[in-house]
């Protein structure tokens, strides 16, 4: 009789929990959220913004680059975090001397350091690529966006 009643106390104790979970988990109403872009961030990285105390915009882009197509050389005021959404993305370094391109697929995501870390971009396949890009700490009103020039002369492009 006690283990019946012990029982019957803890499925009642999971039933209330279950209803006020359920309870606690509603819909919303008026409030559309689509996921725009998703990929995987491989491994572990650290992201490190200037003196926090100064502000600065965070700046979301869609980026479509058709087959062929390049970016020319630049860097970003502040960290960038890439998702390659479609097709695929061959970023150069202008660190590396021997020019060779890492390429990233779709549903890959990639970090650039920023703060002048200049790269170049390629579209090396035959469809259109499309990169959605979060740019983090960009002077408030300026572009994320920093053209590089003269190249940095490690690539023949």
């Amino acid at each position: 009789m006690k283990g019946r009643i012990v029982l019957g106390l803890v499925a009642s104790a999971a039933l209330a929990t279950i209803v006020a979970a359920s309870a606690l988990a509603t819909s919303g109403s008026g409030v559309g959220a689509d996921i725009l872009a998703r990929g995987t961030l491989g491994g572990h990285f650290k992201l490190k913004l200037r003196d926090s105390s100064n502000t600065g915009d965070v700046v979301v882009q869609k980026v479509v680059i058709a087959a062929g197509g390049y970016t020319g050389w630049h860097s970003h005021p502040g960290p960038a975090i890439v998702i390659v959404k479609s097709g695929s993305f061959t970023l150069y370094d202008a660190d590396d001397r021997s020019c060779t391109g890492k390429t990233y697929q779709a549903g890959a995501v990639f970090v650039d350091a920023g703060y002048g870390h200049a790269h170049f971009g390629r579209n090396e396949g035959t469809l259109n690529t499309e990169l959605w890009v979060t740019y983090l700490d960009v002077p408030v009103g300026a572009s994320p966006r920093l053209d590089v020039s003269p190249s940095p002369g490690n690539c023949a492009f």
